[in-house]
């Protein structure tokens, strides 16, 4: 159980491709809790640095485009704003139920589809964008 990262994943500038694999690694590390039997336990913890480090993350990449006049940068970071929404009203959740087998399932999906989709379909145009302007 997990999920892998791999080269088709990859954008192509490091610093972006080294947070993404932070991601997956922390999102692994929650998802082996959940098959011990642990998940509930460390949805909260996984939550907390998610709100984090996406944050950090989704910065990095914007300010990126920003940068280099990145020309869905809009339609982008609407993406990533969507997305710490949905973390917030995962996080009040939890506050209001505690930390459930329910929440454990959400976040998985929540998480894991997110992010696939998001890089195969978002970052990498912006790696596409990046690479191109190198050349």
């Amino acid at each position: 159980m997990g999920i892998q990262w791999t080269q088709m994943l990859a954008v192509g500038d490091p610093t972006i491709d080294k947070q993404h694999q932070e991601l997956f690694e922390r999102i692994n590390r929650l998802l082996e809790a959940c098959s011990a039997g642990k998940g509930v336990e460390e949805v909260k913890e996984t939550i907390r640095f998610l709100g984090d480090y996406v944050v950090t993350h989704f910065q990095t990449e914007e300010k990126m485009m920003r940068e280099t006049n990145y020309p869905d940068y809009l339609k982008h970071k609407a993406a990533h704003d969507k997305f710490v929404e949905s973390l917030s009203e995962l996080n009040e959740s939890i506050q209001q139920e505690g930390g459930n087998v329910k929440t454990v399932i959400v976040t998985n999906r929540l998480v894991i589809s997110w992010l696939n989709t998001h890089i195969m379909n978002v970052d990498k145009q912006f790696g596409k964008f990046l690479s191109e302007r190198k050349q």
